[in-house]
């Protein structure tokens, strides 16, 4: 975990680049201890929050071997999150998917909470942006809004995706901004682990299909 407060942390006693001219609170959480340059230059670029003092905002990354066109494939599906997100049970939207569409998600048993409004603020297909925001429902999370970006890398030869989901919510009466993070993350980090799973799992069916099926 890695806090950035305008400019990226530096492990091992280094020196720490300048802040920018507007600082802000990440906390970058992958599956290395230090993000790479280039991860921390698309969060700079594509995840940008302005968290009042009230509110935290912290970022999840994720490498997924796919390539960015499946990954993309089933992020963009604003009406079905349930393709990939585990605590999603059923998902309501009228209509078609475009910026300022709303859709009616229930949430499985076990989450403190049952369903939750959110809408469409951001669908960029090319630059692969999605961002969302939740405007109503029984959970806690207030004035929550998320960015979720992906981008195209090469892991182990073979095309893969590099996915970063940015968030900033107000926190709740009686929690810490690090107890409200903590959560948040907890949730991100299961839903990417689905996203790669479920899109490893398309390439790998998709390697072993027979070709004159």
């Amino acid at each position: 975990m890695v806090e950035m407060d305008g400019a990226v942390g530096v492990g091992g006693g280094g020196q720490a680049p300048a802040p920018a001219p507007h600082p802000r609170l990440w906390r970058l959480v992958d599956e290395r201890c230090d993000p790479r340059a280039l991860e921390t230059d698309y969060v700079r670029r594509f995840h940008r929050h302005e968290p009042r003092e009230h509110q935290c905002s912290s970022a999840v990354a994720k490498h997924i071997k796919a390539p960015v066109h499946l990954v993309w494939s089933l992020v963009r599906r604003f009406d079905q999150p349930q393709l990939f997100k585990p605590f999603v049970s059923r998902c309501e939207m009228k209509g078609n998917i475009e910026i300022g569409s709303v859709r009616e998600v229930n949430v499985k048993s076990g989450l403190p909470a049952t369903r939750s409004t959110e809408r469409l603020e951001l669908l960029d297909d090319n630059e692969h942006i999605l961002s969302v925001r939740f405007v109503g429902g029984d959970h806690r999370l207030q004035n929550y809004s998320s960015i979720l970006t992906v981008h195209p890398e090469v892991i182990d030869g073979r095309p893969g995706t590099l996915v970063i989901e940015s968030f900033v919510v107000d926190i709740p009466d009686g929690n810490t901004k690090d107890e409200t993070c903590y959560f948040v993350e907890a949730l991100l980090k299961c839903n990417l682990k689905s996203l790669a799973e479920v899109s490893e799992n398309r390439v790998t069916r998709d390697q072993t299909e027979p070709l004159d099926r």
